[in-house]
């Protein structure tokens, strides 16, 4: 990893052949500790998000503790990195040596299931193990999310109440989790999601240890000028526990993986080549603009020149990425310099949540260097004025940003 005071001054003095990720610490450690301090319970960062080592250090350094794996390759890397690290094994259909190995290698003992047969594969991999952390995964409403999640985990409504005392016999401490969808900005999904299980729990009449909320808490991107303050979404989740039909001494979980990591790295790409109102630059669908090209995700970028002056007037770009599949094309076009050319950059925002994950080798692309930058251009959920809200709101607080706060 280089240093440097700025990307403007990187850009200038280096002018990098491949696109590189700025790491910028600060905004990691001011979202970690954002829900360390304002999450009413225990915080599982989604390794999938990030599993970068500097994403990783950052967050254990600023006091997270718990992390959410969905693989063999996840649990292996965080608990050597971390020996003292909580795991939770949440991913819904595991494989059995999968399921055998966290066990009784690396001291999992928290799983997630959604199916009377992935109970008993836990079972039988674990040898009917007698301290098992097991959490009945329930599908719920993903309305309001940018990424519906729905359909392919979760236990129906109408089996869950069966699954749940199953699942109750084999436990030792029993949880209950769902997924409102990723990206969403109503803050009333979850609370709508804690009313529904609680039924489901009275009908099933068993005693219930943990609730996981999951994940889904929004990252400020380009089009989400109305995002909610991320304290509505804490309010109304502890608001809802409360009246949620489990134990007095029940634990709160939680999953953030994008709202954690989004705004520790930007992506910057270099232009390689113009043709008309066509940019071709050296990042794309196949690496870490794999959500703009196909979700349709647009996120917040700079013009960057290291030797020349870019125009104060705008027009609108497509850009393609290096590739040679044609689809390598940005869904969105984007507000750019009328005179950007070859040789100048252009710096996506927030882009730490699932650009280096989605990144492939296709081509023989798919180089990426890390700079860590001290310069903030680009506008953070949290600023410090949303941790002064109080924890019970009687509305929504929309999100007021700035560029630098």
């Amino acid at each position: 990893m280089v240093h440097a005071s700025g990307i403007p001054v990187f850009v200038s003095q280096v002018r990098p052949d491949d696109p590189f990720f700025c790491f910028r610490p600060e905004r990691l450690k001011r979202a970690a500790t954002w829900f360390r301090d304002s999450f009413p319970g225990e915080v599982f960062y989604a390794v999938k998000a990030n599993p970068a080592l500097h994403i990783l250090d950052g967050l254990w350094d600023a006091g997270i503790r718990g992390f959410d794996v969905a693989s063999p390759a996840e649990i292996e890397l965080v608990a050597t990195r971390f020996p003292g690290a909580k795991l939770a094994y949440m991913h819904p259909v595991k494989n059995r040596n999968a399921i055998a190995r966290a066990y009784h290698e690396f001291g999992v003992r928290r799983f997630v299931l959604d199916s009377q047969a992935e109970l008993q594969k836990i079972l039988d991999a674990t040898g009917h193990a007698k301290d098992l952390i097991l959490v009945v995964r329930v599908g719920v409403s993903n309305a309001g999310a940018a990424v519906p999640l729905t359909g392919k985990f979760g236990v129906s409504e109408a089996e869950a109440p069966a699954l749940l005392r199953e699942t109750r016999r084999a436990a030792c401490r029993l949880g209950v989790s769902f997924h409102v969808g990723s990206q969403s900005l109503n803050p009333n999904a979850w609370p709508s999601a804690m009313t529904n299980i609680s039924r489901l729990i009275r009908k099933a009449a068993v005693t219930v240890d943990i609730v996981d909320v999951g994940g889904g808490f929004p990252s400020l991107y380009k089009t989400d000028g109305g995002m909610p303050a991320l304290i509505n979404y804490a309010a109304s989740v502890d608001a809802a526990f409360e009246e949620m039909m489990v134990l007095e001494s029940a634990e709160l979980w939680s999953e953030p993986g994008r709202a954690l990591v989004a705004e520790a790295e930007s992506l910057l790409v270099r232009v390689d080549g113009v043709k008309g109102d066509a940019l071709y630059i050296n990042d794309g669908g196949f690496g870490a603009l794999y959500d703009a090209v196909n979700l349709g995700w647009e996120f917040p970028l700079r013009a960057l020149s290291p030797d020349r002056a870019l125009s104060a007037g705008e027009r609108a770009f497509t850009l393609y990425g290096p590739t040679c599949d044609s689809a390598d094309k940005l869904a969105q076009k984007v507000m750019l310099p009328a005179n950007i050319g070859e040789g100048d950059y252009i710096e996506f925002g927030n882009i730490g949540a699932y650009g280096r994950s989605m990144a492939t080798g296709f081509n023989g692309f798919g180089q990426y260097g890390l700079v860590e930058t001290e310069d903030a251009p680009f506008a953070s959920a949290y600023v410090p004025e949303d941790w002064a809200v109080p924890a019970v709101s009687t509305g929504i607080a929309t999100l007021a940003v700035s560029a630098n706060p």
